[in-house]
């Protein structure tokens, strides 16, 4: 087992004892916690009481946070002529067709992000091995099959983020950064918090939102009071 630094006992030590914190003292809890030479991200994890095994149980979703995310969102698109001028105009990293496919299959992946619009979605079907297993495989669902591209592009890198709930009932996702001061990370983490709590689907059965945490990038958890997080 590996040894724990002092810094990380020191952390482990602050949050002992300390559970089902309101939202507020948990973000200041987790902030003075994140005192890494970088600037550490801030992340939430929700315990929802669903069985994604169930197709009327999936909870997948999109959130565009108030504050942003603090990342630098790389995007790619794939597009053709006025819409890939669209594209690269409104910001897109990497625009491309059968050459950005060619790009991806041999490896190269250097985006965060992938739109494509619906006429491109032939190609972009044989690389669902590819991008789905890693979260970037364009859907209309969450606004990544489009025509609009200049606005998807403008989402993606202004503080959209997506959610889908992992095999063991848990969505996680990235609600800003340590130097966000503590109002701009509590309302940011409402606005994921209410987001989460839309797209409950239609064979949810029970108490929905069952536990929240947060943590820093090199923090441990805290957990929150689900109550505290309404935006009401």
């Amino acid at each position: 087992m590996a040894k724990l630094s002092k810094r990380a006992k020191s952390n482990r030590a602050a949050v002992e004892g300390k559970e089902f914190l309101p939202l507020d003292e948990a973000v200041s809890l987790v902030k003075s916690n994140a005192t890494s030479k970088f600037d550490e991200s801030i992340e939430i994890s929700m315990n929802l009481g669903v069985d994604p095994r169930h197709a009327d149980q999936m909870v997948r979703g999109v959130v565009t946070l108030p504050n942003g995310t603090g990342k630098t969102v790389r995007v790619a698109v794939f597009a053709r002529g006025p819409k890939a001028d669209e594209a690269t105009a409104a910001g897109a990293d990497i625009v491309g067709a059968e050459d950005l496919m060619e790009t991806i299959q041999s490896g190269k992946i250097e985006f965060d992000r992938c739109i494509a619009t619906p006429d491109m979605m032939p190609i972009v079907g044989r690389l669902g091995k590819v991008l789905g297993p890693r979260g970037l495989m364009p859907n209309p669902k969450v606004g990544t099959v489009t025509m609009d591209v200049a606005q998807a592009v403008k989402n993606a890198k202004g503080g959209e983020v997506q959610f889908r709930v992992e095999k063991a009932g848990i969505v996680h996702g990235g609600v800003g950064k340590a130097s966000f001061d503590a109002a701009q990370i509590a309302e940011n983490i409402r606005a994921f918090v209410g987001a989460v709590s839309r797209a409950k689907p239609t064979g949810a059965k029970g108490v929905y939102l069952k536990k929240i945490s947060l943590s820093s990038t090199m923090g441990p958890g805290v957990s929150v009071d689900v109550a505290s997080t309404s935006a009401e």
